[in-house]
């Protein structure tokens, strides 16, 4: 590999500011260059030709949102192939998503991009408009350019193995029934919807540990603590990862007084969005893992966990004060999404007013070690608009182990005379049922797991947004499993959704 072709990212704006100086025209283009074909070469030959260097400037794998199993081609092969090419005389790797902060770094006399971006309807991702303003803000001009079209992602997608065969055939199917501009308006279509969510405030503490053995007398784990780090669970997750969508949120909860509760709620909730009633004799809810430090390329090693929260319910003053704002709040909303985890909040008089008012009531009624057998979903609901459940859920609420998934849901469905249903399979597969359409099957898009914790909220979290949009089951079901795929590479709920990532991976998936 060429040293002298690839200039640091730190380096390169004063390395770029002496070539201008001595009169030098800078042309710059822009990519991932995850397989290099004969439009590439020809784009950046045409390029090379409208100044007196080229600078490629290459998005770092770390920031590729192209979707599971990209970039196929590491940033190390990247750069490899295209030192290679004696055309480009200069390659800056980007530790950024975007080409923004790529232009600035440069700063060219001419930006190239392809021709088919000079069509608005090509640009799915909304992208060029922001690389023409900051073209322009540091004095260039943007060319576009390129004779012959192909597409990388298409190529690796049509004959490459960085997807399964299932994930594959899942995608082809849906790209024949959806374009990848439709799918981009489905998901733009959310930013209008009025959401309330309703649900327990978790907080899940992380702490870090250095694993020394077992004490000699005793047997148990012991471990140096490393450093602890706290983060939105539950309700508050599903809350984060909707505003991600739609900015016409709102969060109705319950908490303590707790200083540190208050500081971290309104670090995540603005105070125009907050209906969470505040009650000095409630535990705000901490569920604290012991963990070993992430290791690349393998999920997180959990320990083990201990929970702090209630075992009385709120009396019944606080769960009137709950049912007041929940009254004055829930006619003004086009879709509740309720995210009961068991852990006193939801009351039956709670319950009952949400089955009762709710324009479209989209549930997700969690099981987990504080409430086992207790909170399950055809106990505790008569109705939902469209629920998600997995397949503990499923198996405590039909009672037995042995089942036939899709029947079992079907079933609870009819039980709800919901409109959606969706079982979470985990690693096997998502079903997606609807009371019109067939049923889909949707393989985990993600095979790279770091901790599947918060995976759940995040699909209940986008298949609600979908089911108040009332969109195809399939086409759901697919952004419920991109949320999902996102999640899993997350620790925890450190960082809600991203919109530009679920775009960019879906529009990448569906490119046959």
């Amino acid at each position: 590999m060429s040293a002298t072709k690839i200039i640091p990212f730190a380096a390169a704006p004063a390395f770029f500011k002496t070539l201008r100086e001595r009169g030098m025209r800078l042309v710059q283009s822009h990519g991932i260059f995850d397989l290099i074909h004969p439009g590439h070469i020809l784009h950046l030959e045409e390029a090379r030709e409208l100044g007196d260097a080229l600078v490629v400037t290459l998005t770092a794998d770390k920031f590729v949102n192209k979707g599971p199993g990209r970039p196929y081609f590491n940033e190390h092969l990247r750069l490899k192939s295209l030192t290679a090419l004696s055309c480009v005389d200069y390659i800056v790797l980007v530790p950024f998503t975007g080409a923004v902060e790529a232009i600035e770094c440069v700063r060219p006399n001419i930006y190239c991009r392809g021709k088919e971006y000079a069509d608005p309807e090509f640009d799915t991702e909304g992208t060029i408009p922001a690389e023409i303003r900051a073209v322009k803000a540091v004095g260039g001009q943007v060319r576009f350019i390129g004779s012959v079209q192909y597409s990388s992602t298409k190529l690796l997608n049509q004959y490459f193995d960085h997807l399964s065969q299932p994930v594959k055939a899942f995608c082809a199917a849906l790209a024949v029934k959806f374009t990848r501009k439709e799918f981009f308006n489905a998901v733009e279509s959310f930013a209008d919807l009025k959401v309330l969510v309703v649900g327990d405030t978790i907080f899940d503490r992380y702490s870090y540990l250095k694993v020394q053995g077992l004490t000699s007398k005793n047997k148990i784990i012991s471990g140096r603590f490393l450093r602890e780090e706290t983060q939105c669970g539950g309700a508050l997750a599903v809350f984060r990862h909707i505003r991600q969508f739609t900015n016409r949120a709102k969060y109705l909860s319950l908490v303590g007084t707790e200083a540190w509760a208050q500081a971290a709620l309104r670090a995540h909730v603005p105070a125009a969005q907050d209906l969470t009633v505040r009650e000095p004799g409630f535990t705000t809810v901490i569920k604290q893992r012991f963990v070993e430090p992430l290791v690349e390329g393998a999920e997180m090693s959990k320990l083990f966990s201990v929970n702090y929260l209630d075992a009385a319910a709120p009396s019944a003053e606080v769960v009137r004060r709950i049912e007041k704002r929940l009254r004055s709040e829930i006619a003004k909303a086009d879709v509740v999404v309720l995210a009961d985890f068991g852990h006193g909040m939801m009351q039956p008089p709670l319950r009952e007013l949400v089955q009762d008012r709710a324009p479209v009531l989209v549930l997700n009624c969690q099981t987990n070690s504080n409430n086992h057998g207790f909170n399950i979903i055809n106990r505790q609901y008569q109705r939902a608009d469209a629920f998600t459940l997995d397949e503990q859920e499923m198996m405590l609420s039909a009672g037995r182990r042995a089942l036939d998934f899709p029947h079992e849901l079907a079933a609870l469905k009819k039980k709800f005379h919901s409109r959606y249903a969706w079982l979470t399979r985990g690693s096997v597969e998502t079903i997606g049922l609807h009371d019109r359409q067939p049923a889909c099957l949707c393989p985990p898009l993600e095979r790279d797991v770091v901790d599947t914790i918060g995976a759940g909220d995040a699909f209940f979290s986008v298949a609600a947004l979908a089911a108040a949009r009332r969109l195809p089951v399939d086409l759901a079901t697919f952004l419920g499993q991109l949320a999902g795929a996102q999640a899993v590479k997350i620790v925890g709920n450190a960082e809600p959704i991203s919109k530009t990532t679920l775009l960019k991976s879906g529009m990448s998936l569906l490119n046959f």
